[in-house]
């Protein structure tokens, strides 16, 4: 249900986004307007300049709309001062006749931002005669300055000729080129039914495969997950043991094991885990990319089924105060999934092991949860996504983006460019590679960045995605445990001994809270 209901949904808003455009098109040509192009500069050396066959396939013997309104050709084109020019439509038969061994140039391609035009240069030794003289033209516009030729479309293989009057060589017109057709209209009523149609059959068919996918009940509590241990050298971590709850004395304390502290890092209830591997290769991270290709194609599939949930799911806390709890757990399973992909190929390289085809929690070495609310603010899911979020996406934005360009294009108009650069994030892992290519080991403390920049950004994710209302800290929690599981799964009084640590090394050199040794390099 959820990759049919993602095709049909996928070629919903493709027809939709066709209508939008259509329709648009349909009402700039209202009161006799033509949809045109810019006036460029179109020039040669040679006798003629000619467009490649134009095809109409139309029956005009046919009753109907395709009768009439078919559509209407505009060409405006001004030679310079002093010299007549002549604009020409024929049937293409017509045209390679009157042109056979004739020099001219073929306008193959046209860009226009910026502008330029590609001519495919055809040889010759004949001189032609003068285009006026001949009586194959079905449309012609002929003399000095600017010429207007207007023409209703018919069936036929057709051509465009533009030379000077007469027949002489170095030919340049400055030329707009126009059409308007009245077949837009139902073009587009056409595309907007089918469009809407099939978006009415996707979506209950997403939200309906999202939620049996979700309904397999929340995550396992974090100390039911086993831990992956992120450094060779460090012992295991030790099991949670079971907690005798007594009366006005915290779990943690009775435990045996040390209280959190009480600070203002309040851990996020998104927590986001990735643990390094102890003996990573060398050079498979160069084609770890290529290794992702079948999870990057279902995540293109779970992503779009995310933002149809996320919308489904904000009506519902809109009306009901509460996020629907299997789409939770789909969303939820979603952004673990992207997360466990994105730490073996893109974001991280912190593991070889290939990533499972699941939306449940794993002894993957990569994890993300998020803590289901029992109640969600009605109000706040109008102004979550779009405006409290900004700052966080900004942010991200200049860590993660690439750079942009603004450029002031011709009538002043401001253009938005991107350039091909690499993002902070993606220099970061970049680095991290390349250390790893030379030296066969990954930097610890610029895996932990890494890990904190990719905490940071799945916080915001799961902000956005109305999970949660608490709003995203603007902090770099480091490491490859979140601070949040560490709250769940209380560590011991005393740091856990590390056997590769000797005792000429200071005790300083642990990190604190890390869970591993810091071996600088």
């Amino acid at each position: 249900m959820l990759v049919l209901g993602t095709l049909s949904a996928l070629l919903g808003l493709g027809l939709l986004a066709g209508a939008a455009a259509t329709g648009w098109a349909n009402f700039l040509q209202r009161d006799g307007a033509y949809l045109t192009t810019p006036s460029e500069r179109y020039e040669t050396a040679s006798y003629a300049l000619t467009s490649p066959g134009l095809t109409v396939m139309v029956d005009r013997d046919e009753p109907g709309v395709l009768a009439d309104g078919t559509g209407r050709l505009l060409l405006q084109g001004s030679a310079e001062a002093g010299q007549e020019i002549f604009i020409g439509i024929a049937r293409q038969s017509d045209v390679d006749r009157y042109l056979a061994n004739v020099q001219r140039s073929e306008v193959i391609d046209v860009q226009f931002r910026p502008f330029r035009a590609d001519y495919r240069d055809v040889p010759g030794t004949r001189a032609p005669a003068p285009p006026g003289q001949q009586d194959f033209w079905a449309a012609t516009a002929r003399g000095a300055g600017t010429q207007r030729l207007e023409w209703d479309v018919e069936p036929g293989n057709w051509a465009l000729v533009i030379m000077n009057a007469d027949a002489s060589r170095q030919v340049g017109v400055d030329l707009q080129a126009g059409f308007r057709s009245d077949l837009l209209w139902p073009i587009f009523l056409g595309l907007l039914i089918s469009g809407l149609v099939l978006l009415a059959v996707g979506v209950p068919l997403i939200v309906a495969g999202a939620a049996g996918l979700g309904r397999h009940g929340p995550p396992l509590p974090y100390p039911a997950r086993q831990e992956q241990q992120p450094y060779a050298g460090q012992a295991p971590l030790p099991a949670a043991p079971p907690v005798q709850q007594t009366a006005g004395v915290p779990p943690a304390t009775a435990a045996g094991l040390s209280a959190p502290v009480a600070t203002d890092k309040r851990p996020y209830p998104a927590r986001l885990s990735g643990h390094l591997d102890a003996n990573l290769s060398r050079g498979m991270w160069l084609i770890k990319w290529f290794l992702a290709i079948p999870h990057v194609i279902v995540l293109l599939f779970l992503w779009f089924a995310l933002v149809i949930t996320t919308i489904v799911a904000g009506f519902a806390i809109l009306f009901t105060g509460r996020y629907p709890r299997s789409l939770f757990n789909f969303n939820v399973g979603v952004l673990r999934w992207n997360w466990r992909v994105a730490f073996y190929a893109f974001t991280a390289l912190g593991t070889d092991r290939y990533p499972p085809f699941s939306l449940e929690r794993t002894d993957y070495p990569a994890d993300f949860d998020v803590d289901y609310p029992e109640r969600l603010s009605r109000g706040l899911v109008l102004v979550k996504s779009w405006l409290l979020a900004i700052p966080h996406l900004l942010i991200l934005a200049a860590l993660t983006g690439s750079g942009r360009t603004w450029d002031t294009g011709q009538g002043g108009q401001a253009e938005v460019g991107q350039t091909g650069g690499v993002s902070l994030l993606g220099l970061l892992v970049l680095i991290a590679g390349i250390i790893l290519l030379f030296t066969g080991r990954y930097w610890f403390g610029l895996f932990d960045l890494i890990v904190g920049l990719n905490r940071w950004i799945y916080r915001v994710m799961a902000y956005v995605a109305l999970m949660r209302d608490e709003y995203p800290p603007f902090r770099l929690d480091q490491g490859p445990r979140d601070p949040g599981d560490e709250t769940a799964y209380p560590v011991p009084a005393s740091p856990p001994s590390v056997a590769a640590r000797t005792s000429s090394q200071p005790a300083a050199w642990e990190k604190e809270g890390s869970g591993h040794a810091d071996t600088r390099m």
